[in-house]
């Protein structure tokens, strides 16, 4: 342990080692040992990192997949039922911002039923399973803070009719806080201020929870990964997948064209020669506005998270160290004087890896387009756009009952 922190620089975080108990110091021991150190490599490149030339990159269409719809099904329903493809939901998040005391899967979305945000994702899962005939190993990435509470809400709803042995529950590793010197901080003597590490880190979690040699006994080759707020999110889809697999491609990633040039959504694109992902934010006016001869957008296809991942790719890359994104946030601590501290402004660093730079991290991804109103219903906030009450609409457009 001791040695971990001296290559950080950060053996100032045990200087209440010797005041704690056997019960603190092994609490304390046990939170470094778990924590995503790597994380702090970021603070070594502060500047913003340049990115690359970009290109844009089209998508197979809606009309494209429809002409050769069979040939994906026969692929992806083959590979379905010979047990090689997983699917792995992002859960980690609460639903704070929705005026939820708890994890965002358990929202409520139903208005004169009851109807959850993880029940509406598992039915979307239960329909492929009945067309293949095989189940689908459902891995939950859940955070420290809602872990219990996820798992006790599966299992008291049944699994929303899963079968329960087919699903597996893992913590997302978590990473230091910072303050803006670079120095990790203490929330109490035998605990370090901390923080999720960023759904980049889905795979190095499932593999630090062990769960590498469970996809490898069940002969997992394909692992489909979607983020929980998207409660129309089509999971295992498997003309997806046939189409993935047809294309030779490593990875897949659905898409849709995007509302408008300034829609706040990451776009597919070449970075360099390699599928990448530019962010709304980082686009220039150019990128924004460039059109096609046709009159469609270059830039047009936006992702959903909800990506096709090869897992011999993801075991190659496992240990490349992936973008570190430092977000400046208020950070509750301890200071030197023993006293705790409740910030009015940002006063530290919380370190995040994002599963869309996993996409350039791969030779080759094929992008899907998907019809919006059919699969792309985020709820992030609790009214207006992208909202509880607009994926409502959605589901009753999707002929749900609420």
């Amino acid at each position: 342990m001791l040695n971990t922190l001296r290559q950080y620089g950060q053996e100032h975080i045990i200087s209440y080692y010797h005041t704690l108990d056997t019960a603190g110091k092994a609490k304390l021991e046990q939170q470094l040992s778990g924590m995503d150190l790597s994380v702090l490599e970021g603070l070594e490149h502060r500047a913003e990192e340049e990115r690359g030339s970009f290109m844009p990159l089209g998508a197979l269409t809606i009309d494209e997949i429809r002409s050769r719809e069979k040939l994906f099904m026969v692929q992806g329903l083959n590979a379905l039922q010979n047990g090689k493809v997983g699917a792995v939901l992002l859960a980690g998040g609460q639903g704070t911002r929705l005026g939820l005391d708890g994890p965002k899967g358990t929202l409520n979305v139903g208005i004169t039923r009851e109807l959850y945000l993880f029940e509406c994702l598992v039915q979307n899962l239960l329909q492929v399973v009945r067309r293949c005939g095989s189940w689908v190993p459902l891995y939950v990435m859940t955070s420290e803070k809602n872990n219990a509470d996820t798992i006790a809400f599966f299992q008291e709803h049944k699994y929303f009719g899963y079968d329960g042995s087919q699903v597996r529950f893992f913590v997302q590793e978590m990473a230091p806080c910072t303050d803006f010197s670079g120095k990790m901080m203490l929330e109490a003597p035998g605990t370090v201020c901390s923080s999720p590490n960023g759904n980049g880190g889905w795979f190095s979690s499932m593999v630090r929870a062990g769960l590498l040699e469970d996809l490898k006994s069940r002969g997992v080759e394909w692992l489909n990964v979607f983020a929980v707020d998207n409660v129309l999110q089509q999971i295992a889809d498997p003309c997806f997948i046939g189409a993935t697999i047809t294309s030779g491609c490593e990875s897949g990633a659905k898409v849709v064209a995007k509302a408008d040039p300034d829609e706040r959504v990451g776009v597919l694109c070449l970075e360099d020669g390699k599928p990448s992902i530019v962010e709304y934010y980082e686009m220039t006016e150019e990128m924004r506005t460039l059109r096609e001869p046709g009159g469609r957008l270059s830039y047009n296809y936006g992702v959903i998270l909800n990506y096709l991942f090869r897992v011999e790719k993801l075991e190659k890359i496992m240990h490349q160290q992936m973008p570190v994104h430092m977000v400046k946030k208020k950070i509750p601590y301890m200071n030197e004087a023993g006293e705790q501290i409740k910030p009015d402004e940002p006063n530290g660093y919380k370190f995040e890896t994002l599963v869309l730079d996993m996409i350039h991290m791969q030779d080759s991804c094929l992008s899907y387009e998907v019809k919006r109103n059919r699969e792309f219903a985020p709820i992030k906030n609790a009214t207006g756009v992208d909202s509880l009450e607009s994926a409502r609409e959605l589901l009753r457009f999707n002929g749900v009952s609420l």
